[in-house]
């Protein structure tokens, strides 16, 4: 069986969105669970799905909690509440493809031996995508698309959160999410548990691909473009690559500190390219991005 596990913390308007996506999967219903884990939300997220829950009676839907505050700590979980041998992450504000649990079994099947796989994920903008936005940037809301067609991942990149799939035991053998990578904890985000998950499976000599027929939309409204929210989202990708770094050692936190040195020269170059284009808007997103990474990798 498939578990489909989606944590969720302060999310009431998203949440009945994300789970009417795979309720409507109604011809595969028999071969998924969903386990729905509130992360100590102060809104009435929890009230909304048990009372959804009884509303939508078939299938196998769990309704729980963990009120440790951290993605990794609701994700991790769900894990241990899942009973099926794949489990696969979603995010509680993306919506599922028609075809999403479908080409999720397929892969399973076709492709038995492999360990764990991810799929696409297109920000649905409300009410439209900024003029601002650039494909340099839309990582920050959730955009990721690797490649048009399936093939694995390479030079360290991997699925993103909100729709990545590893088979159990092996997530189990790494030890599931590294909590000390928790996501947002309060005002603070602390990321990269994805990142962190799939480069230990990596170690093991396990391959990690990509398909893009496994699709789902991540919602994206105007709270969610502000400068307060996109930059706890780029320097708390900097505070996770400083914790998981120098879990690794000193100099790995130092070749990652040129590395974001280097990709914020990068993203000036970027910019100024756009500005040449006539997209004057695109330049400073850009480069505010890496500077925020920057400071979060450096306790700014």
């Amino acid at each position: 069986m498939l578990s489909i596990i989606i944590c969720s913390y302060n999310r009431a308007s998203y949440i009945t969105g994300a789970l009417d996506s795979l309720y409507e999967s109604t011809d595969y219903l028999t071969n998924f669970e969903v386990v729905f884990v509130d992360n100590n939300s102060t809104d009435n997220s929890l009230q909304i799905a048990n009372d959804w829950r009884t509303t939508h009676p078939l299938g196998n839907f769990i309704i729980s909690s963990e009120t440790k505050q951290g993605a990794s700590f609701a994700r991790n979980t769900g894990a241990k509440l899942a009973t099926g041998q794949w489990l696969c992450f979603m995010d509680d504000d993306a919506v599922a493809f028609p075809d999403f649990v479908q080409n999720i079994l397929k892969h399973i099947h076709n492709f038995p031996e492999r360990v764990g796989f991810g799929g696409r994920i297109i920000p649905k903008y409300i009410p439209a995508e900024p003029a601002w936005m650039s494909y340099y940037v839309s990582s920050m809301v959730g955009h990721f698309h690797y490649s048009e067609t399936y093939t694995p991942f390479k030079n360290g990149k991997y699925p993103l959160e909100s729709n990545m799939i590893v088979r159990k035991d092996v997530y189990d053998q790494v030890g599931g999410f590294n909590e000390a990578l928790p996501g947002v904890v309060g005002t603070v985000r602390i990321g990269g548990e994805g990142k962190a998950l799939f480069y230990s499976i990596m170690e093991l000599g396990h391959t990690i691909y990509y398909d893009p027929s496994i699709v789902v939309h991540h919602i994206v409204e105007t709270k969610k473009l502000t400068p307060t929210y996109l930059y706890n989202v780029a320097s708390g990708m900097g505070r996770g690559e400083k914790t998981r770094t120098l879990a690794i050692g000193s100099f790995s936190y130092f070749k990652k500190v040129i590395e974001y040195l280097c990709k914020l020269a990068a993203a000036i170059v970027l910019g100024l390219g756009y500005t040449i284009k006539g997209k004057p808007a695109q330049f400073w997103p850009i480069v505010k991005f890496r500077i925020d990474t920057l400071k979060g990798l450096i306790g700014l």
